[in-house]
């Protein structure tokens, strides 16, 4: 590990304990800053009112840490969309964000449409699959954006068990992600969880980078982000344990292949030939293949729509 990383390790990276939620809130208000929390969802009905009751309870209610709460409903087809309004959030339709560009299908293309539908100077994404979720989760990831001037963008770090199995989840983020890391951004080596969906940044810093719409987006903000504003900029916070529903082999085969094609795109872009990964199934004649187009769009900066700026003219 390079020494500069080893540094940012003592000076970067936090747990939520380090500060307690009254000191938030002291520096929000001197601050003057102003918190958004979106959720991605699609068809999360099983899990999206537990964490949105969760947040309006702890960060709202209790502690007004959290000033809006936005589900980005991305097509559910079950009642995801009535269950999170049902638990108090906002929610908006992947659809309704920017109807001039039709919604490509993707993770990434939510969050890159939240920016237009949320106010926060400060923007928190959690995934909407969490089970046994806690507040701190939010509070950590946005605790440092309150308290250090000069952190533009904040990762969750935490455990992730696979069913009973501790420390074996992540499977993509060893097999694919920090290999990339540490071969081609060393400085950005140090991240327990690259791929985290819990990540906080200022909207200052959201709005100057290009979102890849599907899986890619974790990996491609955060390269961009050591770019935009360098490694000191970013930390960590350890939140505890993450516990979701987890993927089967070929889902995290597509996932990874993704990944894979954000990192070529962002190493050498002038060289990128269209991705598409071949699987394999078992059907009535033997194994069988299936192809599947890999994620290669990309979000503009949101700084750069034309929509976006006539808003904060507004």
């Amino acid at each position: 590990m390079l020494e500069e990383v080893e540094r940012w390790l003592s000076r970067r990276s936090w747990t939520v304990a380090d500060r307690p939620l009254p000191a938030l809130l002291a520096a929000k208000r001197a601050a003057g800053t102003s918190v958004s929390v979106v959720l991605p969802a699609l068809d999360e009905e099983e899990t999206v009112g537990a964490i949105v009751a969760e947040i309006r309870r702890a960060l709202m209610q209790r502690i007004p840490l959290v000033d809006e709460l936005v589900v980005i409903d991305s097509g559910s087809t079950d009642r995801t969309a009535e269950v999170a309004a049902a638990a108090g959030a906002r929610v908006v339709h992947r659809d309704e964000v920017l109807p001039r560009l039709p919604a490509l299908p993707g993770k990434g293309e939510v969050l890159w449409r939240s920016l237009l539908v949320t106010r926060g100077d400060v923007v928190a994404f959690v995934d909407a699959d969490l089970k046994e979720f806690s507040a701190d989760f939010v509070s950590g990831i946005v605790g440092p954006l309150l308290t250090e001037p000069d952190v533009d963008f904040v990762k969750a770090m935490y455990d992730r068990p696979l069913g009973t199995a501790a420390g074996q989840g992540g499977r993509v983020t060893e097999l694919m992600a920090r290999p990339l890391l540490n071969m081609h951004w060393p400085q950005l080596a140090g991240f327990v969880q690259p791929l985290g969906g819990e990540y906080a940044a200022r909207r200052s810093l959201l709005e100057r980078l290009p979102f890849p719409v599907g899986y890619g987006v974790e990996l491609g903000l955060l390269v961009d982000a050591l770019h935009t504003v360098g490694l000191d900029a970013l930390a960590q916070v350890d939140v505890g344990v993450r516990v979701h529903r987890h993927q089967d082999g070929q889902a995290l085969g597509r996932m990874a292949a993704a990944i894979y094609r954000t990192a070529q795109l962002r190493l050498a872009r002038a060289h990128l030939v269209r991705p598409e990964l071949t699987q394999f199934v078992r059907g009535e004649h033997g194994f069988e293949p299936r192809t599947h187009p890999v994620d290669t769009e990309e979000r503009q900066p949101m700084g750069e729509v034309a929509e976006y700026a006539r808003r904060r003219v507004a």
